[in-house]
């Protein structure tokens, strides 16, 4: 299944063309996302008799999409998952998710515009799984059956921000509004490519900045659920950041920060792409 938020209403994408999940239920369902996760099992099983659209099918103008998850009620982002990324950070392979969030301001849509902060902000391609079914004390081999699909996010960082002062001010440097891209469109689990070959990638005019396949992850999806619900209450709708790969500018040498003008690519194999220009 392939979801979109187009003009602010649940789209499926299928072999047909999209199709307005509220107005073909006849009402049974919502328009706003936000609140079909709440019955997305019954959605889903809903949605099983519209033949899914490919990868490469064209969506609506990009302008009309919307974040798939507009108003999470928790956001838990997970750092250095990537054990290049946390080499490349001068940190060592943590031993248990390193766990912080983004404030909700900062999620907006596929494309548009970036406003940069600073002279510091920074690109972070992530894979972005979105809640279906809520739970506490999920098992790692039951975890997939409460995630409804998975999205690209880029967890854009004004590191200037982040790294002032001790300790570092993670959820604050990566929170301003915008550096939470969200999209193109949700893609359910069974119709994901298997991790080794889903393959992150972030490029800025055209260079390729940062590509690794899922299967690099340190902890994977079904183990960071697992974490999270043993502590946390899961619910529909919420949005886990599962970590970035390396390539980001903080790592590089001399450093790389983006600038006005810049456009900055990301994609995910299996999901699709956004883009955003920096201004």
């Amino acid at each position: 299944m392939r979801l979109a938020v187009v003009d602010d209403r649940a789209t499926l994408l299928t072999e047909a063309g999209p199709v307005d999940v509220h107005r073909a239920s006849e009402g049974r369902f919502p328009a706003d996302i936000a609140a079909l996760y709440a019955v997305w099992d019954e959605f889903r099983t809903w949605a099983g008799a519209h033949p899914t659209a490919a990868v490469d099918a064209e969506l609506p103008l990009p302008a009309s999409l919307g974040a798939v998850s507009p108003r999470p009620p928790q956001i838990f982002a997970v750092g250095l998952n990537y054990v290049d990324h946390a080499a490349e950070s001068g940190f060592a392979v943590p031993e248990a998710p390193i766990v912080f969030t983004k404030f909700a301001s900062s999620l907006t849509g596929p494309f548009g515009e970036l406003n940069l902060t600073g002279e510091t902000v920074d690109w972070e391609v992530e894979l972005v799984a979105v809640v279906g079914r809520g739970g506490r004390d999920i098992r790692a081999e039951d975890a997939l059956d409460h995630i409804a699909g998975f999205t690209i996010g880029q967890d854009y960082s004004d590191r200037d921000v982040q790294f002032l002062g001790a300790p570092a001010q993670f959820s604050l440097g990566k929170s301003f509004p915008g550096f939470a891209p969200l999209g193109p469109v949700l893609v359910s689990p069974e119709d994901m490519p298997a991790p080794e070959d889903t393959v992150l990638e972030c490029t800025v005019n055209g260079e390729v900045m940062q590509s690794a396949p899922l299967s690099d992850l340190i902890f994977p999806v079904p183990e960071l659920v697992a974490r999270l619900s043993a502590v946390a209450t899961l619910m529909p709708g919420d949005l886990i950041f599962t970590g970035t790969p390396p390539g980001v500018g903080f790592g590089r040498t001399p450093r790389r920060y983006l600038r006005k003008g810049e456009v900055v690519h990301t994609s995910i194999s299996g999901i699709g792409a956004m883009a955003q220009t920096c201004a």
